[in-house]
C-alpha cells in the first residue's frame, strides 16, 4: 500500500518481529487490497494459554466497503479451523472507530482499554482490545 494513512505512522520500528507468525492478502475481483496477519501470544506457559492476535491492512480505496468485517471474520475461521486456539483478539487505536465497527461485524467482542500500551510516532495511544472465541462461532 503506498498511501499511508495516521494509523500506520509507526515512527522507528525498534521491536523485534514475532516469531510465529503469518499472513494473507486480500483481494477483491483478483487485485489484491491488502493484507491480514497474525502472530502468537501467550497469556501462560502452557500450551492452552496461547491466542492468536490479528491486523489489517487495507488501502484506502478498499476502506467502507465492509472488506475488512469480511477479511478479519474469514481470517478468525481459517485460523480456528487449522489451529487449537480458543482465542483470536486484535486491537485498534481508541479513534479508529471505523476498525472498531467493522471488528464488531466481523463478530468480535470489545473487552477494555490498554491504556497507552502502543508507541506511534506521535507519542502514546490507548488501544481497545477485541476478541472472538471459538465457542461464539457455535
Amino acid at each position: 500500500m503506498d498511501s499511508a494513512s495516521e494509523w500506520d505512522d509507526w515512527g522507528s520500528r525498534d521491536a523485534p518481529p514475532p516469531t510465529d507468525l503469518g499472513r494473507l492478502v486480500v483481494e477483491v475481483d483478483g487485485v489484491a487490497v491488502g493484507d491480514v496477519s497474525w502472530h502468537s501470544v501467550w497469556y501462560g506457559a502452557s500450551g492452552g494459554s496461547r491466542a492468536l492476535n490479528i491486523g489489517i491492512s487495507l488501502a484506502p480505496a478498499a476502506r467502507g466497503r465492509g472488506i475488512g468485517s469480511h477479511a478479519q471474520r474469514l481470517l478468525a475461521q481459517h485460523l480456528f479451523a487449522t489451529t487449537d486456539v480458543v482465542r483470536v483478539e486484535a486491537f485498534t487505536d481508541v479513534a479508529n472507530v471505523a476498525e472498531q465497527r467493522a471488528l464488531e461485524r466481523a463478530g468480535f467482542s470489545r473487552e477494555g482499554v490498554l491504556r497507552q500500551a502502543q508507541a506511534r510516532a506521535d507519542g502514546r495511544h490507548d488501544l481497545i482490545s477485541y476478541s472472538l472465541l471459538r465457542s461464539d462461532l457455535d
